[in-house]
């Protein structure tokens, strides 16, 4: 499993709950683009449209060796999930008011992109001051010994 791209503000901004694996529809240029890691997730999010998944915001640069039709890098692309995963996601949405977010983009043993999202709950500012203040004692810590 090679890691494309993380998503490292994902954990400080949210407390993560579930996580999903999802693959994507992708054109050929596309999945060149992010074997060579033009690809950015951090500010994309997973949308419904009659139950399909979404995920929106994600920004691929075009291919600079493709001499086809270049499309928008951030149009929205359809996500591979199992027709339960979907109408679970989409309850846990509406009925949780949680957002589901992408953590990592990956490529498997077979080449083929797979994208890890997770459900997960916005955290309050004095969450954020907690794990900042954790994080710092930390380093205390492991820099006195």
């Amino acid at each position: 499993m090679k890691v494309i791209s993380k998503n490292r503000k994902a954990f400080f901004n949210y407390e993560v709950l579930d996580r999903y694996e999802a693959g994507i529809v992708l054109t050929g240029a596309e999945i060149k683009a992010i074997r060579n890691a033009d690809v950015n997730i951090q500010d994309s999010y997973v949308s419904f449209v009659k139950n399909q998944a979404y995920i929106i915001n994600m920004n691929i640069t075009n291919y600079q060796f493709s001499n086809s039709y270049q499309d928008d890098p951030l149009r929205k692309r359809k996500l591979l999930l199992h027709k339960n995963e979907i109408l679970r996601l989409q309850h846990e949405q509406k009925t949780k008011s949680v957002v589901i977010i992408v953590l990592n983009l990956y490529l498997n043993q077979k080449q083929k992109a797979k994208l890890e999202i997770a459900t997960a709950r916005p955290k309050k500012l004095y969450d954020k001051r907690q794990t900042l203040k954790a994080r710092q004692l930390k380093r205390e810590i492991k820099d006195k010994y």
